[in-house]
């Protein structure tokens, strides 16, 4: 098991988050840090996905072999990809049996998953290709499209590092100028990532990870950036909270550069959550030491990331159910949401308890 880190930490904070905002409308949704910023636990999940890849990759003085670096990261975006499946073949079988159980026949178009039901043949092989994704379980494809894309960062990384970042911008700004996106099938649409644009915030989790390059030099001027950041981020927090958006039909093309949007991860909205990592990172020691409790049970979660993950995501999806049942309220909601932070927490227990059983053999 590893020490508790200011990494494993954020990545529990965003699971957690993400578990709240994906039951629309409870109680607790008001207090998770998207109300008041243009970015949302999205961005953090990928960014310290992209952080944590320098772990597997090595360090600079000692990288890992190629062929055991493309093996461990193949394998990994395959066992994503299982878990995807595996998450959204009960989530179907969840909606199937809210719908004969309260008798109500719209549960089986909840989430665009009409398709799956009313159109099987060809929604089964997009579920499968992944082009054709359930509301609320849309971010796993997006990861499991990075990290088969990981090898040929990590090793672009290796071989031209200082390439990394200029290519990666490159395929960001193209996407947003000419509208480039990852259509689905068979219901027509986009992919609510877009991995053209959401590759960035990836590729930029890793590089700031590392000593060198970006990453050194951040570390080396962490200082006056964050009184930059600051200002900055109370802007965004205004414009936020206050809702002070341009209207899309008046900005200059290509608008995608000055809207705020999340399937392509726009600018401004990027802009706003870097910022929001430069001023908030500085408040991991304090937050150690005044409620180490709650430190530890976060990143009891971030460790076991993935196997919390799914369990979240289907209990989020069991909160809207049960709300829908039930009308919600502060009494169900607060059953919802601290039985949910229970679950998580014993799910990351067991595969740990399991992780120390198989290494004590």
């Amino acid at each position: 098991m590893r020490q508790v880190n200011a990494i494993d930490f954020w990545r529990g904070y965003a699971l957690v988050a993400i578990f709240i905002n994906h039951i629309p409308n409870n109680v607790f949704e008001r207090f998770t840090h998207k109300n008041y910023s243009l970015s949302d636990s999205a961005e953090l999940f990928v960014f310290l996905a992209g952080w944590s890849l320098r772990h597997i990759v090595g360090p600079p003085e000692d990288p890992r072999a190629t062929g055991d670096l493309l093996t461990r990261l193949l394998g990994r975006a395959f066992t994503l990809y299982v878990a995807q499946m595996a998450m959204v073949l009960i989530a179907i079988a969840m909606l199937a049996a809210a719908s004969i159980a309260l008798d109500n026949p719209l549960f089986l178009e909840w989430h665009n998953a009409a398709a799956v039901f009313y159109d099987p043949v060809r929604a089964h092989i997009g579920l499968v290709t992944l082009s054709h994704q359930l509301g609320y379980f849309d971010i796993l494809p997006l990861y499991v499209v990075l990290l088969t894309l990981a090898p040929l960062i990590a090793l672009v990384h290796r071989w031209a590092p200082s390439f990394l970042l200029p290519v990666s911008f490159t395929i960001y700004l193209m996407s947003l100028v000419l509208e480039i996106t990852v259509p689905t099938w068979p219901v027509a649409g986009q992919w609510f990532f877009n991995p053209l644009c959401w590759q960035l915030i990836f590729v930029l989790g890793f590089s700031m990870s590392r000593e060198r390059g970006p990453g050194g030099f951040v570390r080396r001027n962490i200082g006056w950036i964050r009184w930059v950041a600051l200002p900055l981020l109370v802007l965004f927090t205004i414009k936020s909270i206050f809702n002070l958006t341009w209207d899309p039909t008046k900005v200059p093309e290509p608008k995608l550069l000055f809207i705020v949007g999340k399937t392509f991860l726009t600018p401004v909205r990027l802009l706003q959550f870097l910022v929001l990592v430069a001023v908030f990172s500085a408040i991991y020691p304090l937050l150690e030491r005044s409620v180490p409790r709650v430190v530890s049970f976060l990143a009891l979660l971030g460790r076991n990331s993935l196997p919390v993950f799914c369990i979240g995501s289907l209990l989020s999806l069991a909160g809207q159910i049960v709300r829908y049942a039930s009308g919600g309220g502060m009494v169900v909601d607060t059953m919802l949401v601290g039985s949910g932070l229970a679950i998580m927490g014993f799910v990351g227990w067991v595969t740990e308890w399991r992780s120390r059983r198989e290494k004590a053999r």
